[in-house]
Order: C-alpha cells, then sequence, then structure tokens
C-alpha cells in the first residue's frame, strides 16, 4: 500500500496501527457505520503530526445521502477515510480475489488521498480520480492520478 501511496504522493508514508471504539458510529437502523462521523475522530487523531491521515476499516460505510461508500475525505482537508467491506469479491456473490480486492483497495486510497490535495472527481476514465458509484467502476480506472490532475494538485 504504501508504495502505490508514494508512486502518487510524493511524501513518506508512515503506517501506525490505532484501535478505535467504533460502537459510536454505528447506525442498527442502517446496520452501517457513519463515514462523517469517522472522518471526523480520524481528524482529531495526532492532528499535527502528520501531512495527511488515512484511516482504514473493514466495516460497511455510510453518508446519508447515499447507500455506502467506499471512502470519504475531507476536501482539501488533511484526512480520509476507506473500507475493505464493499470491495470484497464475496459481497457479490463472486470468488475471494485478494489481489483484486488490494488493487481495488489501493484505488480508493489514492482517490480518497487526491479529495485531500484538492482534487474533485474528474471525467478521464482511466484516472484514479474518477467517480465510482459501484465496485466495477473501481476496476475500469487506473491506479495513477491523470496529468490534469497531477497538475491541479501541484504533484
Amino acid at each position: 500500500m504504501a508504495a502505490a501511496i508514494s508512486d502518487e504522493y510524493p511524501y513518506g508514508v508512515h503506517s501506525e496501527e490505532i484501535h478505535m471504539d467504533m460502537s459510536e458510529f454505528y447506525d442498527p437502523m442502517r446496520r452501517q457505520y457513519d463515514a462523517n462521523s469517522i472522518l471526523m475522530e480520524i481528524d482529531g487523531f495526532m492532528a499535527d503530526k502528520y501531512i495527511k491521515k488515512v484511516g482504514l476499516f473493514r466495516v460497511d460505510l455510510f453518508i446519508p445521502i447515499l447507500t455506502y461508500i467506499f471512502g470519504q475525505a475531507t476536501l482539501n482537508g488533511k484526512t480520509a477515510i476507506a473500507s475493505l467491506y464493499r470491495l470484497r469479491n464475496e459481497q457479490y456473490g463472486m470468488p475471494k480475489n485478494e489481489e483484486l480486492l488490494i488493487e481495488r483497495f489501493k484505488k480508493v486510497i489514492i482517490h480518497e488521498i487526491g479529495h485531500t490535495f484538492g482534487l474533485v472527481h474528474c471525467h478521464n476514465p482511466i484516472c484514479v480520480m474518477r467517480s465510482s458509484t459501484y465496485v466495477e467502476d473501481i476496476d475500469q480506472k487506473g491506479l495513477k492520478l491523470c496529468n490534469a490532475c497531477k497538475k491541479i494538485a501541484g504533484l
């Protein structure tokens, strides 16, 4: 993961495991976790220690206007989150594929970090910043930022 992130963003990557009590973010009516609340919680962790922070999860995330999301970020902010939950083939009745799962997760993480650099969704079909409503959308786009997005982000 760290290598894929460093390939797109010219900063060192440090990983740190932090355990959170997720119960306060759980919505029993939806049987999902509130991404906006989790994002705010992560934003408060080590506030000044890192340029950007990405919380990685295994739970089903939502925001009020969507049924589910793969990740969420603060536009022009410092914090993003991403979840493996909806990226697993098994969610869709298909055979387990760890390699595809990791590839999808990298794309979601790089996409969400892009939002923290001020990038919005891109119309270039292979740019990692292209919007992804369905897991198939993630599969169809590339792992890299297009040149236009790199320029906007100052990379």
